[in-house]
């Protein structure tokens, strides 16, 4: 262990005390829609077809997103382990060191 590491185990709590973004994302989709939608009629009105293109995508982006947050809010809750389910390991930085596969002859891989 490194000097000043810190170690965060799972304590079993975190499905109660776990925060979703989806209503942050929901609010800077409608934002984005806002602006997108601001950006297109004044290029259409000023005759900038290219940025109106530009922001008619960005657009649909915005919607879809927004979509996509909206079908997960009302989704609700998910499947949440529960206290039955032990507390993992966390992952310490290191990739597993991958071995090559024992060639079968009675000789060990270098």
């Amino acid at each position: 262990m490194l000097e000043g590491e810190v170690i965060a185990m799972r304590t079993g709590s975190e499905p109660a005390t776990a925060r979703s973004p989806l209503r942050m994302r929901l609010w800077l989709s409608i934002w984005g829609t806002f602006w997108a939608l601001f950006g297109l009629v004044a290029f259409l009105l000023v005759g900038r077809v290219g940025w109106a293109a530009a922001c008619a995508v960005l657009l649909a982006l915005t919607l879809l997103d927004l979509g996509v947050v909206i079908h997960r809010m009302r989704q609700g809750a998910h499947y949440q382990p529960g206290r039955d389910v032990p507390p993992y390991e966390p992952d310490r930085g290191g990739r597993p060191q991958w071995r090559r596969p024992d060639p079968g002859n009675g000789t060990k891989p270098p």
